[in-house]
């Protein structure tokens, strides 16, 4: 926002054009934008936030409004009168268990798929029955057990939430390459390391879960990628690779953002730190937009609807979209069944995993066990699409619509639920929260 030139967002690089919306506080204002860390010309965030004590009560998440008079007539920031018009999102009980609901889904999904996540149809069907696997069945060990899927996810979310904590002290932050170091502190956990370049650190509390210690069957694209000498991004790829370990892994980037244009961007960049094609950063993205609709009140179809847009605006989109056009009409032509899923591939690379997923979660009926069953249920990548159906139904219908028993016996299930709740509350100003996520 601009009041004739005494305090103005405009120098602000974290400043969206769009008017109303602030992406890195999501905060909205009546006339227009609003940043948390209002500064004037050269003035840094921290110097902002000291210097007007007002800005410090203000709360991500919720829409504020200004005195209209006073913006208009030019006067200086402190003749506005700034006051709460709604609740945002983040203060809302209800949509809390939907984050909750989608990284629980999707760790759900992932441990009912990885028994079976090389097996054919027929393999399934031989061993379970010809409904195939309904339930967990042991896999590393133990029943319930997670993957590399999940694992990456909980360090996407602990990225995020450094790169937020860094940007609040900080007043700059470039989200990807933090999540990238997280990246790099989970290749430490599986016996790996970096060929120069940032080496990885333990600090923070998700690198200090020793449970986290265990080699799941990781992507070979991943590990490759963060075992090179510098981050992938789109202008300088890692690799070429389009395979599902970049979408696979970023539904927290949809509970993160305000802004779906910012979601979609994010959730591109944070999968091209290891998978350079195209196809393999844009499913991701698409994905993430997906989940932030869904998060918003929207129906899965609507929200595929809203992210097809954005989609299409990037270079290479044709795979992708292709991919979901033939979800959609599939789950509104045929009656569900595995034969049919494998009409959209396999899910070992990211627009069948994508488009697999949708599928299985548009006729899942509303109901997370019969979608996740679904999409584990087929030859193919089946932790990675039932993680990924896990992540949309969970977001959709909350943690309550997820079987009590799954959700006992599901590896690490505490700390998933403690990241949910802490990707709900973003920040807290506090030391405790400031170890927990240091900002690098």
């Amino acid at each position: 926002m601009s009041n004739g030139g005494h305090i103005s967002c405009v120098s602000c690089t974290y400043s969206r054009s769009k008017k109303g919306i602030c992406d890195v506080f999501g905060i909205e204002t009546s006339t227009g934008i609003l940043c948390r860390s209002f500064r004037m010309p050269k003035q840094s965030h921290r110097a902002a936030r000291e210097k007007w004590p007002i800005i410090r009560k203000l709360k991500p998440g919720v829409v504020y409004g200004i005195d209209n008079d006073a913006f208009n007539a030019g006067n200086p920031w402190p003749a506005y009168n700034v006051s709460p018009l709604t609740v945002g999102k983040r203060e809302n009980g209800v949509v809390q268990d939907l984050f909750v609901g989608c990284l629980l889904g999707g760790a759900v999904g992932d441990a009912l798929g990885a028994p079976i996540e090389f097996m054919s149809l027929s393999e399934i069907r031989s061993r379970f029955g010809k409904d195939g696997i309904k339930t967990y069945s042991e896999a590393y060990g133990r029943k319930g057990a997670i993957t590399d899927d999940t694992q990456m996810t909980l360090f996407t979310a602990e990225g995020l939430l450094r790169a937020y904590c860094r940007d609040y002290h900080k007043g700059i932050c470039h989200p990807p390459s933090v999540v990238y170091h997280a990246y790099v502190r989970w290749l430490n956990t599986q016996g790996e390391h970096p060929k120069g370049g940032f080496e990885g650190n333990k600090d923070g509390w998700l690198a200090q879960i020793p449970e986290l210690y265990s080699r799941r069957a990781p992507g070979n694209s991943c590990l490759s990628a963060l075992q090179g000498p510098e981050m992938g991004t789109i202008e300088k790829p890692a690799n070429d690779s389009k395979g599902c370990g970049g979408v696979m892994r970023i539904a927290p980037v949809g509970l993160m953002w305000d802004d779906p244009q910012t979601v979609f961007d994010q959730g591109c960049e944070i999968a091209a730190i290891t998978h350079g094609h195209p196809t393999g950063y844009l499913a991701a993205g698409c994905l993430a937009s997906i989940i932030f609709f869904i998060i918003s009140g929207q129906s899965i179809e609507t929200s595929i609807t809203e992210t097809i847009p954005l989609l299409k605006a990037k270079r290479g989109h044709e795979e992708c979209l292709q991919s979901i056009e033939l979800a959609l009409q599939l789950s509104n032509d045929s009656e569900p069944s595995p034969e049919v899923i494998e009409r959209l591939g396999a899910g070992w690379i990211a627009e069948e995993a994508l488009a697999i997923s949708l599928y299985c979660s548009l006729v899942g009926d509303r109901d997370v066990p019969r979608g996740v069953l679904l999409a584990v249920n087929h030859s193919g990548d089946s932790d990675s699409t039932g993680a990924i159906t896990g992540n949309i139904l969970g977001a959709t219908l909350g943690a309550g619509s997820i079987p009590a028993e799954w959700k006992q016996e599901l590896e690490l299930s505490v700390i998933i639920k403690e990241m949910a709740n802490d990707l709900f509350l973003r920040f807290k100003n506090t030391s405790e929260w400031r170890n927990k996520y240091p900002g690098w």
